[in-house]
């Protein structure tokens, strides 16, 4: 990342131009967690894939984990969903309860 220029390489290059996968359906509490499998068929993740198994070491929600790498919501979903694709994660739900105080919290970050 340069700070003057903006990222080095821009979102849609990370995923090769794609729109859809199937992470479309993720929504910003769904709980993301690692499955400790390893890749297999060829696959191989890319550093921001890599990261985002770091991340899910514990249960993440997909809008912390694309806050965290500091990348927009649509490239994360495909990230994410190419991941699942390859069964390295496994999507839950928040609660009921977790989920409402996440909303809440959320509102008042875009404060």
């Amino acid at each position: 990342m340069d700070e003057d220029a903006g990222p080095v390489v821009r979102p849609y290059a990370l995923i090769g131009g794609r729109t859809r996968s199937s992470g479309d359906a993720l929504d910003l509490v769904a709980m993301i967690s690692a499955t400790g499998a390893h890749p297999s068929g060829g696959f191989v993740p890319g550093p921001e894939q890599e990261r985002i198994l770091a991340l899910v070491t514990t249960p993440t929600s997909v809008a912390d984990i694309a806050s965290e790498l500091d990348l927009p919501l649509g490239v994360v979903r495909v990230l994410l969903g190419d991941l699942k694709d390859h069964g390295l994660i496994s999507i839950g739900r928040a609660s009921a309860s977790e989920r409402i105080l996440k909303e809440v919290i959320n509102g008042l970050r875009a404060l």
